[in-house]
């Protein structure tokens, strides 16, 4: 009897505890994360590197835009509370196969995509560092 009742009475309110559920907002990208990913994009987007994903190589531009749809899905669903979180959770490797990225640059070997970012990374930190104070660096994580 009871369980008759529990059942009528969840049944037509479960859609929206579902619905309502999936509206958890994740927290936002703080802005200095924000700052350093677009950078860490831009510096992909202007090399003349190439991005391998799932086994075909794409040019720099279209890598860019791949991981900023990556970055957007993050933001919606799960937050990102670093570079390197984004980089691990977005950059690494395809999210449907599990098959990690490469970039290659000119005729050199292709390094992971890992690799490569966390490099550029360290290089756009240290040319922070170097131009002094910008609010946008400041605190990282």
């Amino acid at each position: 009897m009871f369980s008759r009742i529990l059942k009528q009475l969840l049944v037509p309110v479960l859609p929206l505890l579902l619905f309502t559920a999936g509206l958890h907002a994740a927290p936002p990208v703080p802005p200095q994360v924000r700052t350093e990913i677009e950078a860490l994009l831009s510096a992909l987007e202007v090399s003349s590197c190439r991005f391998n994903r799932n086994g075909s190589w794409h040019a720099a531009p279209e890598a860019k835009r791949h991981l900023l749809r990556k970055l957007e899905y993050l933001e919606d669903k799960h937050g990102v509370q670093n570079t390197e979180q984004f980089i691990d959770l977005a950059a690494t490797a395809s999210s449907t196969s599990g098959r990690e990225y490469l970039v290659q640059c000119g005729e050199t070997e292709p390094l992971s995509s890992r690799q490569w970012l966390l490099a550029q990374l360290a290089t756009i930190r240290s040319a922070a560092d170097l131009s002094g104070p910008d609010p946008a660096f400041q605190n990282r994580p």
